[in-house]
């Protein structure tokens, strides 16, 4: 038997962060409890309504946000605002992997690729890792806009 995860982020800024992390890996923001939301409708703006209805006040509203694998093959991604800044490497990171079954010159490229749209969203790149066969194939390692280390992989 497995268990399920859920990967959870100190954050200055829940909902922003929750935010590029969906755009990075193409998942949602599940809607509130008991609220299936029509066609088109903007999952945040359904939080705001519902946190609002049951008395959260407008300060606390960003407290926390999550988004999901809309296919539920990955895992949730939790993030919740704590008081102090990030002070120190990740102990723990996410692989992005933007670059399954490639090798060499194709690899890297299409790591390149991700790596520029990465940075349009907000993400800082920090180093380029080459190949070095046969224990690494080559990643990017990045930050996110909070500064949390991850790898285009």
């Amino acid at each position: 038997m497995s268990s399920e995860i859920q990967v959870t982020f100190d954050a200055a800024d829940p909902r922003a962060l929750s935010t590029f992390w969906r755009d990075v890996l193409g998942y949602v923001h599940p809607p509130p409890p008991g609220d299936p939301l029509p066609e088109g409708a903007d999952p945040l703006a359904a939080w705001d309504a519902f946190l609002a209805g049951i008395g959260v006040p407008e300060g606390e509203r960003n407290a926390r946000s999550a988004i999901e694998d809309p296919a539920g093959r990955g895992p949730r991604l939790f993030f919740q605002r704590v008081p102090e800044g990030k002070t120190t490497k990740n102990r723990v990171h996410l692989d992005v992997r933007a670059a399954p079954g490639l090798r060499g010159a194709e690899r890297m490229a299409a790591l390149e690729a991700e790596c520029a749209r990465l940075v349009a969203l907000g993400a800082v790149r920090v180093r380029r890792d080459e190949p070095e066969p046969p224990m690494s194939a080559g990643f990017i390692v990045m930050t996110d806009p909070e500064g949390n280390e991850f790898c285009l992989d």
